[in-house]
């Protein structure tokens, strides 16, 4: 009996998203709307099956499971600091788990990703010195 041949990776975020279940590509969709309205000049790649964005170095990436969407900040100092504002929100490392019935709060992802940014900022203007 032959196996069932693996899908291959998506190429880029649009087929990522498209491949996802119908529920969820608005709510992706959405979430790299508002990424790239905060940081217009971000890069969009794949990197280890994750959709990412980049802004100097990674900046955040998007994902989806069966159970639920993910923002997945790239920063634990980022996520301790932001502890109390993270309260009710599913976070696991530096990473939030949310439903697409459920998305995150505009708001939120605009703070976390403005955060990144200046990160990002912040240590290469450190490598330069």
């Amino acid at each position: 009996m032959k196996s069932a041949k693996p899908s291959a990776p998506p190429a880029n975020m649009d087929e990522f998203i498209a491949g996802q279940p119908e529920n969820y590509r608005d709510t992706l969709g959405e979430m790299r709307t508002i990424i790239k309205s905060i940081v217009p000049n971000a890069t969009e790649s794949i990197s280890y099956m994750v959709p990412c964005f980049k802004h100097i170095y990674m900046l955040v990436g998007i994902g989806a499971t069966k159970d639920f969407c993910s923002l997945y900040t790239m920063s634990p100092p980022l996520m301790k600091a932001m502890k109390e504002e993270l309260k009710g929100q599913k976070v696991a490392g530096a990473t939030i788990h949310f439903t697409p019935g459920r998305p995150l709060p505009v708001d939120l992802i605009r703070r976390i990703v403005e955060a990144r940014a200046r990160e990002n900022e912040e240590k290469a203007i450190a490598r330069k010195k």
